[in-house]
């Protein structure tokens, strides 16, 4: 049961978590972005190794999400990202003061655990868990928040990176995780009643999962690491690829920037439909629109400006549908653990996709690059039809 206290109305709630995400999706997920370069010609430290710590984190993010879901069903969302922003502020400030590289890693894994407890996954099981079979509209909300990390997060950086260098940097982050991101969390979050949810009740053995349930927990799994490995190498390479194609840089930032509105704009068409479909329908719609994009986009046919419209559109539908469509397939009851389950996976794929992207780029081309790339989409629409096909002809126990 929630207790929701006096005037803690839902939009507070949502606000409140979406200036959370910003923060915390700025501050570990999207920081090397703008200080890796810096922390290299800083400490002599190679950028290899700088990046293959953000890849630790998510590793260790991975590791610690199926616990972090148990942890949201028993106990509710607010103690756990509490704690999770307490990490990401411990892992900061290692990052800060780290006088060797093997601190500064030390710094990842704390920061790891953090973003495990902090980020999309944790967020949309403390919705479930607040809201229930009511909390799609709410995960919507909460993706056009978080669309925002990265057009806030980076210029902030960028201007404290100027005044105060990388160590600043991390530091100001840590002091607005304390002042800011935990009070949020702790003082406007609901406090939830501690529950054991039937899949947890050890006094009852917990209910096996149909046959279909089973089949669409693994092609959802199949789903986010094959999006996960698209969507990293395309943040990481995407100017490369672009380059190669014989586009300019100036052309290829100006380009990139086109995927940002499109994932906001089509949020608010999502939101706009006031959840009157089926999740599937947003999966649907995110898969085909990502796989159009990259084929546009390694045929040469010369539409990079439509091709990154409907690979962003696409981006943007996904994390909603990526909330949304367990909430709908498997019920609020199970929703936290199984964000948990199914966060382990995606991370993974997240933490080797930047080197396997590299190796694919040094071993073959850009071009082939993108044609693995469009495959990879692709095959996430075949996995999309084939648990639309579950949702329409389930399976017998």
């Amino acid at each position: 049961m929630t207790e929701l206290g006096p005037g803690r109305a839902r939009w507070v709630v949502i606000s409140a978590l979406g200036v959370v995400m910003i923060l915390t999706w700025g501050s570990s997920y999207y920081l090397m972005t703008v200080l890796a370069a810096p922390i290299s010609a800083a400490t002599g430290w190679g950028l290899n190794a700088i990046t293959g710590a953000l890849s630790a984190g998510l590793l260790t993010a991975a590791l610690c999400s199926p616990s972090v879901g148990r942890l949201i069903a028993r106990y509710g969302g607010r103690p756990v990202l509490a704690t999770g922003v307490i990490a990401l502020a411990i892992g900061l400030v290692l990052l800060a003061s780290a006088p060797a590289l093997w601190v500064f890693w030390m710094g990842w894994f704390v920061l790891g655990a953090g973003m495990a407890a902090t980020l999309y996954d944790p967020a949309f099981a403390t919705l479930g868990r607040l809201y229930g079979a009511d909390a799609r509209s709410a995960i919507t909300t909460l993706t056009l928040w978080g669309g925002f990390a990265s057009t806030v997060c980076w210029p902030l950086s960028a201007l404290m990176l100027e005044a105060w260098g990388w160590r600043g940097v991390a530091l100001a982050y840590a002091g607005l995780h304390l002042c800011l991101t935990l009070p949020l969390v702790w003082f406007v979050l609901p406090k939830e009643a501690e529950a054991l949810p039937p899949i947890l009740d050890q006094n009852a053995p917990a209910p096996s999962p149909s046959r279909t349930e089973a089949r669409q927990l693994v092609m959802m799994a199949g789903l986010l690491v094959l999006n996960g490995l698209v969507v990293v190498n395309v943040s990481i390479w995407l100017f490369k690829l672009l380059q190669a194609q014989g586009i300019s840089l100036a052309q290829a930032v100006a380009l990139g920037a086109l995927i940002g509105p499109a994932q906001v704009g089509a949020r608010l068409i999502e939101m706009a439909g006031r959840g009157r479909h089926h999740p599937i329908w947003t999966m649907i719609a995110s898969t085909g629109a990502i796989a159009l994009g990259l084929v546009l986009l390694a045929s040469g046919l010369r539409l990079p400006a439509l091709a990154l419209i409907l690979y962003g559109a696409g981006n943007g539908l996904f994390s909603i549908a990526r909330g949304a469509l367990p909430l709908a397939l498997f019920g609020p009851a199970r929703f936290p653990v199984l964000m948990g389950r199914l966060a382990r996976p995606a991370l993974m794929a997240q933490a080797v996709a930047p080197m396997a992207g590299a190796f694919v780029i040094s071993a073959m081309d850009e071009s082939t690059t993108l044609y693995l790339l469009a495959s990879l989409g692709a095959v996430n629409v075949a996995l999309t039809w084939a648990m639309w096909r579950s949702t329409r002809h389930p399976l017998h126990r």
